[in-house]
């Protein structure tokens, strides 16, 4: 399906949206902070500097956006505008995903990866199992972890 807008249009769409406190990302640290966690915001020291940091535990969070992040799950879908272009762009995103995640871990922290298909499931609320899910694993000590969605279709 063609753009309905022109391509400097969409250029200028898309270089608006925002890359750090993303709603869903705000949603998870107000609900980490009303459970009495604090944390560090994006700090540049860290490698792909996470959007969250818990230094207490060790542990890394970053929320991804399904699309820029190029999830399996319902919530991404490849543009039929230019498509070479967004696959190789996501699939660069990939790549550095998983090289951060590995000079994290290889440097002793652990990471936590929460999936927007997984919070999107209740407008304006972050479910209570992702939550408990996430809170249980920073106290557990345990490795890394991937919390997913139901394949986006909630």
């Amino acid at each position: 399906m063609p753009d309905i807008v022109d391509r400097q249009t969409r250029s200028r769409m898309m270089a608006g949206i925002r890359s750090a406190n993303t709603r869903p990302e705000r949603m998870i640290r107000s609900a980490l902070h009303v459970r009495g966690f604090r944390y560090r915001l994006h700090p540049r020291a860290l490698p792909g500097r996470p959007d969250i940091v818990l230094p207490r535990y060790r542990a890394a969070i970053f929320v991804h956006g399904c699309f820029w992040h190029g999830h399996d799950c319902g919530l991404f879908r490849l543009p039929g505008t230019r498509p070479e272009f967004w696959a190789e762009k996501i699939r660069r995103n990939r790549q550095r995903d998983a090289a951060v995640m590995n000079e994290l871990v290889a440097t002793g922290w652990r990471v936590l990866t929460i999936w927007e298909c997984a919070i999107r499931r209740r407008r304006g609320m972050v479910p209570e199992p992702v939550i408990d899910e996430a809170v249980s694993w920073l106290r557990s000590g345990d490795g890394n972890l991937e919390i997913r969605g139901n394949n986006g279709a909630d």
